[in-house]
């Protein structure tokens, strides 16, 4: 009988559970970020993930070789 235990294992796990509600409270932004900075912002995070990346695909072949 491994179906009856299964299911008591699983039926903790698909029980519902209540998630208590976070007291989130909303405010405009105090400083306004202009479209330079958010274009600054935006390529450093583009180029701190896409450049080791491309390096990485660039060099791909020389990582699989075996000397």
């Amino acid at each position: 009988m491994p179906l009856p235990a299964a299911s008591r294992l699983f039926s903790s796990a698909l029980r519902s559970r209540v998630v208590p509600a976070a007291n989130l409270m909303t405010k405009p932004a105090k400083e306004n970020i202009t479209a330079g900075e958010q274009a600054i912002a935006m390529t450093a995070f583009f180029v701190t993930i896409l450049v080791p990346s491309a390096w990485i695909l660039a060099h791909l072949e020389d990582y699989k070789k075996k000397e």
